[in-house]
């Protein structure tokens, strides 16, 4: 038998600094915190609904004491530029020196934003990821100091622990990356009854972002066994607990197993980036009826098929963490791409663009704005535009 040659792993991996608060005394910890970083004047940024909730926005006032200097509650969802502008004039006018984001991804991309543009002094599009002459994307750096952030969330979601920002232009449309790694949140605190705060049908589309961000991010993995660690265990809890919190609506640790679940693949698709199926979402999610999840999962076995001829290493471990095992489909790209379509299936996840909303116009606008999606440019199989195209004519 012929010597199989080695192959020694090669990696950089630099775990960022993060604390993780997770029970019914989570927020015990907040004024500990707020000690650490010497904060004396910390806002809230959340959106209206939160104040449907009162016991739970009080328990959140009640820890930071007289620390709080302001609640701004106007959040909407995919961010848009003039609330986050608003958002910063609410921190300026406070005086803020912290930052506690209470909500969804919306509430969390509002209240990094805002800081970013409280320190920077400049126009959003001034501190945007743009596309350069020659073609590449390019993220400003940012070098201001920021206020610090923590995270009260109410949904699984992987912007946690991320240090990217992307707000949305109304006028054109147009999704504005932000970038600044001095805008990861100093921690989270995973509280049972935030969690349960959340409609189910929100907080399993949050779920399924991530359940499609771990499969992306495992076809993109280098030989780093420790983001691997991350994504596969991630894949798994999703997996596991995503049913269970369809059929225990009222219990918090499905909702509380998501959010952790969540944590690990945001941390881990950090070192591997994003995939097709995240930059298509991005642009087509608010052209449809549902949430960015959704539209990202129906897209997932498309772009798993686009990616395929590359991938085998990542389809093998996707099809191990989710234990599916047939001899019809012994290879194992179909036997990944096949779980995570009954995995889908199983959850009622649509199965065309149509069904949720977009038109067929809008597919040459979607493909527009994912050409120059930042993530994108860390897809496993580079893809033309008109690849982008015949995708999702197909998908539609």
């Amino acid at each position: 038998m012929a010597d199989v040659p080695a192959i020694q792993p090669r990696f950089q991996h630099v775990t960022p600094a993060f604390r993780t608060f997770c029970g019914e005394d989570a927020l015990a910890a907040l004024p500990r915190e707020l000690d650490r970083v010497g904060a004396s004047r910390a806002v809230i940024v959340c959106a209206l609904w939160v104040r449907d909730h009162p016991h739970v926005l009080a328990a959140i006032e009640k820890a930071i004491g007289a620390r709080l200097a302001g609640c701004f509650d106007s959040v909407e969802e995919h961010s848009p530029v003039p609330v986050v502008e608003e958002a910063r004039q609410s921190l300026d006018q406070a005086r803020a020196d912290a930052v506690i984001a209470v909500g969804g991804g919306s509430a969390i991309v509002t209240a990094r934003a805002a800081s970013i543009l409280l320190a920077e002094r400049r126009p959003v599009r001034d501190l945007c990821t743009r596309r350069e002459a020659d073609g590449q994307l390019t993220s400003p750096r940012l070098a201001a100091p920021k206020i610090p952030n923590w995270v009260v969330p109410t949904t699984p979601i992987t912007a946690y622990a991320k240090a990217g920002s992307a707000v949305r232009d109304p006028d054109t449309g147009e999704r504005l990356a932000l970038f600044d790694p001095k805008t990861r949140a100093q921690g989270i605190f995973l509280d049972p009854a935030m969690a349960l705060t959340a409609p189910v049908g929100l907080a399993s589309s949050a779920a399924l972002n991530a359940f499609a961000m771990a499969v992306e991010s495992l076809q993109t993995c280098p030989d780093d066994p420790l983001a691997e660690a991350l994504l596969v265990h991630a894949l798994r809890m999703l997996t596991q607990w995503l049913p269970r919190l369809h059929n225990a609506p009222d219990q918090a640790e499905p909702r509380l197993r998501l959010m952790l679940a969540a944590l690990l693949c945001g941390q881990g698709s950090d070192y591997v980036g994003g995939g097709l199926a995240q930059a298509l979402s991005h642009a087509a999610g608010p052209r449809s009826s549902v949430s960015n999840g959704v539209v990202e999962a129906l897209l997932l076995p498309h772009t798993m098929r686009f990616n395929a001829p590359v991938t085998g290493p990542g389809l093998t471990l996707i099809a191990e963490a989710l234990d599916t095992r047939s001899a019809a489909e012994p290879a194992a790209e179909k036997r990944a791409i096949m779980a995570v379509e009954n995995f889908l299936s199983g959850l009622a996840v649509p199965a065309r663009l149509r069904d949720i909303g977009v038109t067929r116009a809008a597919l040459a606008e979607v493909a527009d704005h994912a050409m120059s999606d930042w993530a994108i440019t860390r897809v496993p199989r580079r893809v033309e535009r008109p690849e982008l195209d015949e995708l999702l004519r197909v998908a539609w």
